[in-house]
Formats: C-alpha cells, sequence, structure tokens
C-alpha cells in the first residue's frame, strides 16, 4: 500500500513517478499502464501522481520526453473552420519540426518508433487515444481517415527531416503548407 503525505527528507518523488512510468508502460504498454500501477511501483498515493502530472497521457508524455502536449495538439487541430483543418495540421506539424527545441526529441522518437516494435506499439496507442480518437469523435470522422492523414504527416516527417530529399527539406514552410495542406485536407474533406 502506497503511504499517504510527504515522503521525509529530501525527495526525488516526481524522477521516481517517472521512472516507475517509463517501467509500467515498457511492462504493460499505454493501454495496460494505470495511474494505480505507476503510483503503486513508485511507492506514492495515485493523488501525487495526478498532482505532478495530471492525465495518464501527461504522465506518458512525460516519461518518454515526448515533444509535444496531446490536449494542445487536438486543441489547435479542432480550433476554426473546418474547411482550414488541413492546413492546421501542416503548420503545427512543421512549427513543431522548425523548433529546435522539439525537433531533436522527434527524430529520437522517430528513430526509436522504427527500431523498436514495443515503443512503436506504445506510441501507436497513445496517439491513437490521446489524438486521433479525439479529433475523430469531435470531427465525426472515421478513424481510417485520421490514421490516412496521420500516414501523409509521417511520410513528410521522414522525407524532410530524416532523409533530408531535396528539394523538399529546405522548401519553405509557406511553400510546404501550400502543397500539403489541400492533400491533408481530403481526408478530412471526402
Amino acid at each position: 500500500m502506497a503511504r499517504t503525505g510527504r515522503r521525509p527528507g529530501q525527495t526525488q518523488t516526481r524522477d521516481g513517478i517517472l521512472a516507475a512510468a517509463r517501467n509500467q508502460f515498457a511492462a504493460r504498454g499505454y493501454g495496460g499502464a494505470t495511474i494505480r500501477g505507476i503510483a503503486a511501483e513508485a511507492g506514492v498515493n495515485p493523488a501525487l501522481v495526478h498532482h505532478f502530472f495530471g492525465s495518464k497521457d501527461q504522465v506518458f508524455v512525460a516519461a518518454l520526453n515526448l515533444p509535444f502536449n496531446p490536449a494542445v495538439l487536438v486543441e489547435t487541430i479542432l480550433e476554426g473552420p473546418r474547411e482550414h483543418v488541413g492546413e492546421r495540421i501542416v503548420r503545427l506539424f512543421l512549427g513543431l519540426w522548425h523548433d529546435p527545441a522539439t525537433r531533436a526529441p522527434f527524430l529520437a522518437l522517430l528513430r526509436s518508433v522504427a527500431a523498436s516494435p514495443e515503443v512503436a506499439a506504445q506510441l501507436r496507442t497513445f496517439m491513437e487515444t490521446a489524438v486521433l480518437a479525439r479529433v475523430a469523435a469531435a470531427l465525426d470522422l472515421p478513424m481510417l481517415r485520421l490514421t490516412a492523414a496521420a500516414s501523409q504527416m509521417m511520410g513528410l516527417a521522414m522525407v524532410r527531416y530524416v532523409l533530408a530529399a531535396e528539394p523538399l527539406a529546405s522548401a519553405p514552410d509557406d511553400e510546404v503548407a501550400d502543397l500539403m495542406g489541400p492533400v491533408i485536407q481530403y481526408y478530412f474533406d471526402a
């Protein structure tokens, strides 16, 4: 049973929770890990996990050092007219890759997903529940359309940022958004 109240002396509680979260996500995957399980392994009350991180999504983001907040991602995708959602997604995606603070973690994440089926499965489940399902529900779209749009964005990331294929790699973000926005929009309109 987890102790309640503050631990005596110097505390590394947040780091302990993150270590437990990484273990739980590795052992059980995103779908099987729970706040209670993370708290039990860390030896803390589940309320403390919520205090430091909020939701399970946010614990996952912190544990894997993901360079985005899924709630902000969903909010940004959904704000504004539906007929511009494709362009918003492309611009959001390009902005995340353009920022050096988020670019390095994205590159590491892509390489990890490509090299590890376990990491790929965890990230897939997380993206399906934390982002894609929420957007699909809000816009009343089948998941197939959302995953097809996501595949286009992953292809863009691979060609532009990993392979650095020219002229796409050095094309201005506005030009890429103008080119790719209508392609992504198709999945939201058809």
